[in-house]
C-alpha cells in the first residue's frame, strides 16, 4: 500500500460505480479516477445544475468517459427510492457504490422526513440506499460498498436513545455521532454478508485533512464570515488537496484485497498521505451498538435488506 497512487488503480472497465456527492471534492476526484480508469460512472447528487455541470466537466477532463447525472437527495427518501428505482432500471449490475455525500456541523435542522439533518443525510440516506440497491449488489461479482466516515468519528459515540439529537443538539457532536454511524453500518453490513455467504465488500475510507467545500459551506450559509476565513485558511495552508483526499477511498473500491470492514485513511497521522490502515475507536466495532443501530435504522427509514436475514 506504501506510495500507492491514482495510477494504481487496476482497469475499471465494464464495471459501473455510483458515486454520492460527486459533483465537488472527493467524491468528484473519486469519480473521475474511476472514469479515467475505464467505470462507467453514475454522479449521484442532490443539485441538478452542479451535478449536471459535473458531468459535463468529467466529460471534458477524461475524454471518451462514459458518465451520466441522475438526481439524489440523501435527506429525503422518496428521492433516495426513486434514484434507485431509475438506476435498477437503466442497469444490470453495480460493481462500486462509493456513499461519500455528506454534511457537516451544520445549525439544528431536520430532513424531508423529520430526521436530525446531519444523521439523516450521512448515515439513514445512505443506509437506505445501499439497502435499496442491494439486490443489484449481491448479483453483481466482486461488488464493493465504501463508505466516508471521519477521524471526527473518536471524538462522539452515537446514543442509541436519542439518534435525532432530540434531547439535545451539538452540531460537531451531531456530526461525530454520525461519523461514527457510518462505521458501525459498515461492521453490521459486513457481518451480515458474511453470515450469508456473499462476495461483496464492505469497507469505509477517510480523507484525512483534505480541502473541499465541507469546512466551509455552514459558516458561508450562516454569514459566519470569520468561521469561514478561518476554515479557508486552514483548507489553503494546512489541507491536502481534494484529489490526495479521494486517494483512500478509491483505495478501497478498487485495491486487490481488501477486507471486509476495514477503515483505509491518509497514512501521516491520519491527516495527509497515500493510503494506509486507520485507527479507529473501540466503539466503531461493537457487534451489540452495530445490530440496535441497524435495527434502528430500519424502522427509521422503512427499508429493510430482506435478502441479509437469517
Amino acid at each position: 500500500m506504501s506510495g500507492w497512487n491514482a495510477r494504481d488503480i487496476p482497469d475499471q472497465s465494464g464495471r459501473t460505480a455510483v458515486v454520492t456527492g460527486a459533483n465537488s471534492g472527493i467524491g468528484y476526484g473519486t469519480a473521475r479516477e474511476l472514469a479515467r480508469r475505464g467505470a462507467r460512472v453514475v454522479l449521484a447528487c442532490r443539485s441538478e445544475s452542479r451535478g449536471t455541470e459535473a458531468a459535463d466537466r468529467l466529460a471534458d477532463e477524461v475524454p471518451g468517459a462514459e458518465v451520466e447525472f441522475v438526481r439524489l437527495d440523501l435527506g429525503d427518501l422518496g428521492s433516495v427510492r426513486e434514484f434507485a428505482a431509475v438506476y435498477g432500471s437503466a442497469h444490470e449490475r453495480l460493481d462500486v457504490l462509493v456513499n461519500n455525500a455528506g454534511v457537516m456541523a451544520l445549525p439544528q435542522g431536520r430532513t424531508v422526513d423529520g430526521f436530525e439533518t446531519q444523521f439523516g443525510v450521512n448515515h439513514l440516506g445512505h443506509f437506505a440506499l445501499t439497502g435499496l440497491l442491494l439486490p443489484t449488489l449481491l448479483t453483481t461479482p466482486g461488488a464493493r460498498v465504501v463508505s466516508v466516515s471521519s477521524t471526527m468519528h473518536a471524538t462522539a459515540n452515537i446514543d442509541i436513545n436519542d439518534l435525532n439529537s432530540e434531547q439535545k443538539y451539538g452540531r460537531w457532536t451531531a456530526y461525530s455521532r454520525s461519523k461514527t454511524a457510518n462505521l458501525l453500518f459498515v461492521h453490521e453490513l459486513a457481518r451480515r454478508l458474511a453470515a450469508t455467504g456473499s462476495d461483496v465488500v464492505a469497507a469505509a475510507a477517510h480523507p484525512g485533512y483534505a480541502a473541499t467545500n465541507l469546512q466551509t459551506a455552514s459558516p458561508r450559509m450562516e454569514g459566519r464570515r470569520v468561521s469561514q476565513r478561518f476554515m479557508e485558511t486552514g483548507n489553503r495552508f494546512f489541507a491536502q488537496s481534494a484529489e490526495a483526499g479521494a486517494l483512500p477511498t478509491l483505495y478501497a473500491a478498487t485495491a486487490p484485497g481488501i477486507r471486509p470492514d476495514s477503515f483505509t485513511g491518509p497514512s501521516f497521522l491520519g491527516w495527509r498521505g497515500s493510503p494506509a490502515k486507520s485507527w479507529r475507536a473501540k466503539w466503531t466495532l461493537n457487534d451489540t451498538a452495530g445490530q440496535r443501530l441497524w435495527e434502528e435504522s430500519e424502522r427509521l427509514t422503512g427499508v429493510t435488506y430482506d435478502a441479509l436475514k437469517a
